[in-house]
């Protein structure tokens, strides 16, 4: 999983070498750590998706992959809630302020609007696609939200992200990641389009019944 000597990047782009970083442990024995630890930092603190983890794991045993997606799931929910309570203690102003600080105001203030509009969909699209699930999990507290509905969209969307990762690879082994590097933000598309045409289905039929 690590680049050759001569496609190393500069010093300077310290995102990469944070990604490169986080990537090796994939080939090791703690790679389970790795998974379980970037899984619940993302969300709080980590600029790198947990998917590349699972990748990385996924290809080294496509016989685990289901497993390494639901691990990498659960303790990214549970990484998201800890970024909520925090939200929820350190109070909202902190929290913005933090953000302006990192140079996100901007993206601060259309989440809380999304939040505000959407609700639901807010939190399942932040949870599913690479939308910063980070912010949102951050955020929640200050639009109202409750901890009950953020942490049950969570475990729904975030399963659904990195499950299907895993059952990818599970059943086509490395070929899965061609396709999900070609394809990932396409297919997060499609399951909004169609988790939305089952949400207004089920409204359409309850007011069927209730009429």
């Amino acid at each position: 999983m690590s680049e050759p000597e001569n496609q190393k990047p500069a010093w300077w782009h310290w995102h990469r070498h944070l990604y490169n970083w986080v990537v090796h442990w994939a080939d090791t024995r703690f790679g389970m750590v790795a998974l379980i630890v970037l899984a619940i930092t993302e969300p709080i603190c980590v600029p790198i998706p947990a998917d590349v983890m699972v990748i990385g794991m996924c290809l080294g045993k496509p016989g685990r992959a289901i497993r390494y997606g639901l691990i990498c799931s659960i303790f990214s929910v549970l990484g998201g809630t800890i970024a909520f309570a925090l939200g929820l203690a350190i109070g909202g102003d902190n929290v913005v302020a933090f953000f302006e600080h990192i140079r996100l105001g901007a993206k601060v203030n259309l989440a809380l609007e999304l939040y505000r509009k959407y609700d639901f969909w807010a939190i399942a699209i932040s949870a599913l696609t690479p939308v910063p699930y980070m912010l949102f999990s951050w955020l929640g507290g200050m639009a109202d939200v409750s901890i009950k509905k953020f942490v049950l969209i969570s475990i729904i969307f975030r399963t659904i992200r990195f499950g299907s990762e895993g059952l990818l690879f599970y059943l086509f082994g490395r070929r899965a990641r061609t396709f999900i590097e070609k394809y990932f933000n396409l297919a997060t598309v499609i399951v909004i389009i169609g988790m939305a045409l089952i949400v207004l289905a089920v409204k359409k039929l309850g007011h069927l019944f209730t009429g």
